[in-house]
């Protein structure tokens, strides 16, 4: 992040602004919005800026700039086509540690200017660094589009109801809760349609019930995906963005955890292989327990929560105890790395079926059904198989398996850290463990691998299939 994104307050403050042509005049109204007082230094005044200055209660000096001009000012912007002023004016503001921007010049700024989104109070802004302004004016376009001038209103009314609601609901968690009803119910529709009066009876109303009724805590059981972020359903974005607490395994990505409500505790249970940091029955009970204190939980899994991932168990538990919850379905890893992989897994003329298996060791040994496993035109999926790759090649073809039929490994699919190897069972397992292989993984075989080469539309490190 080059530039933190910081609202400052220019009420009644003094700012300067040297030059005054068009551009100047632009950034002159958007400091006049934000209740700047204004002084303008130029040798020559455009007929815009001439104009603002009795509307607007500007200071004009028809001059050159000094390095003393920048005194006594909270903010500065340069806003001429003379590169040596500009540089005098970016000098002289961050010797006195002065914010200033200069136009079309990001290396000369201590600030730069997003584009904005007004609907106050409420503000939005959208900003590239200066890399590419155009991109974050499109950016902008598509933000508008999607809140309506109304939401101004609705934060004023909410404005007004801000203490009471605070003086009658003690607990900040709930009312977030309460605010979040607010700002997504009938309340704001009705501001919307454009009847306040009929919003501001149903807010009361909502107030009025809520300081009545107890809260309950929920749980939300949410598939992460394979890995990529864009990868979520809209569902679990929004309910991740509105829990309290996030409990997450080590299959959840960094990016997707971004996603998270910012503010909200981030409780990491492990579930890696051999290193729970949390035992399967302790985080049942963890999850249960938050919600008897009025907690909305994310339980986010990597892939899909009900295959492999035990979320049977977890919800059996929150039944029992009468917890509230709902199941969040994720994209299996199956179907996203095999599709990111180019790998399909059923096609009429290598596979009708798809079977999937955890590879998972126990007591150093996996118990399949092998020669289920080994029959023709089929696929078979492994979760969990990388340590016993070796074991899982021999015991496929123990059973009647070809030694040459076609095996793939996907690692960490859908991410940039994709790569997939292909080979055959015989001989896989010893290439595989020559290769600097990253968790996670998914193994794939079957026919249906051959199609790799073909259908690899998103190619990122693939492994050539003829080095068996």
């Amino acid at each position: 992040m080059d530039y933190f994104p910081l609202f400052v307050k220019l009420q009644d403050k003094p700012c300067l602004v040297i030059g005054a042509g068009e551009i100047a005049a632009r950034k002159i109204d958007l400091l006049v919005r934000a209740g700047a007082r204004i002084t303008v230094i130029a040798l020559a005044i455009s007929h815009h800026v001439a104009s603002l200055e009795h509307k607007h209660g500007l200071t004009i000096h028809q001059r050159a700039f000094t390095p003393d001009d920048v005194l006594n000012f909270t903010l500065v912007i340069s806003a001429t086509d003379n590169r040596s002023t500009n540089e005098l004016v970016a000098h002289s503001a961050d010797a006195h540690k002065i914010l200033v921007n200069v136009v079309d010049s990001p290396d000369l700024c201590s600030f730069i200017f997003p584009a904005i989104i007004d609907r106050s109070p409420i503000i939005a802004a959208v900003s590239s660094g200066g890399a590419a302004p155009v991109l974050a004016r499109l950016l902008r376009a598509k933000i508008e589009t999607v809140i309506p001038p109304a939401y101004g209103q609705l934060a004023q009314l909410a404005e007004r109801y801000r203490n009471k609601v605070k003086t009658l609901i003690k607990a900040p968690a709930q009312r977030r809760i309460f605010w979040e009803n607010i700002f997504q119910g009938a309340v704001a529709e009705a501001v919307f349609a454009g009847n306040n009066a009929s919003a501001e009876h149903q807010l009361q109303q909502m107030l009025q019930q809520h300081t009545n009724t107890e809260t309950i805590g929920e749980v939300y059981l949410i598939g992460a995906g394979p890995g990529a972020p864009d990868l979520l359903t809209f569902r679990a974005l929004r309910l991740m963005q509105q829990a309290d607490v996030i409990v997450y395994d080590h299959l959840v990505s960094p990016e997707i955890m971004d996603l998270a409500r910012r503010d909200s505790e981030k409780i990491y249970v492990g579930k890696q292989r051999d290193k729970h940091t949390l035992p399967q029955e302790s985080i049942n009970h963890l999850l249960a327990d938050l919600a008897k204190a009025g907690k909305r939980i994310v339980r986010l899994k990597g892939g899909d929560p009900f295959i492999f991932g035990r979320g049977g168990e977890e919800i059996e538990t929150l039944m029992e105890q009468g917890i509230n919850f709902q199941v969040v379905p994720g994209i299996t890893a199956a179907a996203g790395c095999s599709t990111y992989a180019g790998i399909p897994l059923t096609h009429r003329d290598h596979a009708q079926s798809c079977t999937f298996v955890t590879g998972h060791l126990k007591d150093n040994s996996i118990n399949l059904n092998w020669t289920q496993l080994a029959l023709p035109n089929q696929t078979i999926v492994i979760y969990m198989g990388l340590v016993g790759l070796e074991k899982i090649c021999a015991a496929l073809i123990e059973h009647g398996s070809p030694k040459d039929l076609p095996i793939a490994l996907v690692q960490q699919g859908t991410t940039t850290n994709q790569r997939v190897v292909t080979g055959t069972l015989e001989g896989f397992a010893d290439k595989i463990a020559r290769l600097d292989i990253k968790p996670p993984t998914l193994i794939i075989i079957g026919t249906v691998v051959t199609l790799h080469n073909k259908l690899n539309w998103f190619q990122l490190q693939s492994d050539d299939n003829t080095d068996t």
